[in-house]
């Protein structure tokens, strides 16, 4: 993989988004060190050229890991398909025992049920399914960060506004669809851009964006091409460990830098953790770290991703840049 290199404003620019996706470049100005009109064109050309983009996606669901098995002559028929699948969040090959893992967005667990037995179990050339629920999250993948602000810097991006007190308090549903229609494909689209293709009043459109994101039903993101990061090998492990164990060690599991990911699951195992890292090498080492933070846990598999094929609303090609739209977000 040949290293994507970004300058220093550029590098801060992501780290800014990835703790407000949708802050100002108003706001971001004095923190980057640069005019808003630079910010705006600088973003403008790492979306478009598949660099860096922001998602805005709902968390009223169950999430899933399912490991894929496929024919060999058939494993690129089978990527395309998943790539194209509403349900599919995440898509990587990977190396190891299985040749698919997907993360897999359903409305409940029977859902999901369904979706593995009926569409992936029915699918030309899937030859098994095995399926993890996510019970709960730890570290969700929007939470890391670039680190190119210093702590204070990073203090200085404004979060999100809360709603206003004259907010309504219900989002009616369709105008929660439209707006996570619209920002799925693009997490910093304008209010009033929503506004006029939805047909709701800007104003309803911004109370109710500021009252999901507070309640947590709505979340944004910043990703970025693997290659662009400085941390280019991707990994999944596969724990098994006591449950109290895992209680006791969650702090040492949520500080570690290399972690992108990391749920517990209601299955053999119930610690799954997808982790970022800087050399193949690295890998033995961060075994040998996860281990000792968490004593009496024993890593059951891993996986070395060799191609991410999708992830959230991107296509993703062999660069780890962005390609070009995925389609809607949907739900198995």
């Amino acid at each position: 993989m040949q290293e994507i290199s970004l300058d220093a404003i550029d590098r801060r620019l992501v780290h800014a988004l990835q703790i407000e996706p949708r802050a100002s470049w108003n706001e971001l100005a004095p923190v980057i060190g640069v005019d808003a009109s630079t910010l705006a064109r600088r973003w403008a050309r790492l979306r478009e050229e598949g660099i860096a983009w922001v998602t805005g996606h709902s968390t009223d669901g169950q999430l899933s890991l399912m490991e894929i098995d496929c024919e060999r002559a058939k494993l690129d028929a089978v990527v395309q398909e998943l790539q194209r699948d509403p349900a599919v969040y995440v898509l990587d090959v990977t190396s190891g025992s299985r040749d698919l893992m997907a993360l897999v967005f359903a409305p409940d667990i029977s859902g999901l049920s369904d979706y593995a037995l009926h569409r992936l179990g029915q699918l030309d050339g899937v030859r098994s399914v095995r399926t993890h629920l996510a019970n709960e999250t730890l570290i969700d993948g929007g939470s890391w960060r670039l680190r190119a602000l210093d702590p204070a810097e990073a203090q200085h991006v404004r979060p999100p506004r809360p709603p206003r007190p004259r907010a309504a308090q219900r989002v009616p549903d369709e105008l929660r669809a439209a707006i996570e229609r619209e920002v799925w494909a693009d997490g910093r689209v304008p209010v009033t851009t929503i506004a006029e293709r939805s047909g709701f009043a800007p104003q309803r459109v911004a109370d109710a964006l500021a009252t999901l994101r507070a309640r947590g039903s709505l979340r944004f993101r910043t990703d970025m091409a693997r290659a662009a990061s400085g941390w280019p090998i991707y990994a999944w492990y596969f724990v098994e460990a006591p449950a109290q164990l895992l209680e006791a060690a969650r702090p040492a599991i949520t500080s570690v830098p290399e972690v992108r990911l990391a749920f517990t699951a209601a299955s053999r195992y119930n610690l799954i953790l997808a982790v970022w890292l800087r050399r193949l090498a690295d890998v033995n080492r961060f075994e040998v770290a996860l281990e000792s933070a968490l004593r009496g846990a024993r890593i059951g598999d891993r996986a070395v991703v060799l191609r991410i094929a999708k992830h959230m609303n991107q296509t993703v090609g062999a660069d780890t840049r962005a390609t070009g739209f995925a389609g809607p977000a949907g739900s198995a």
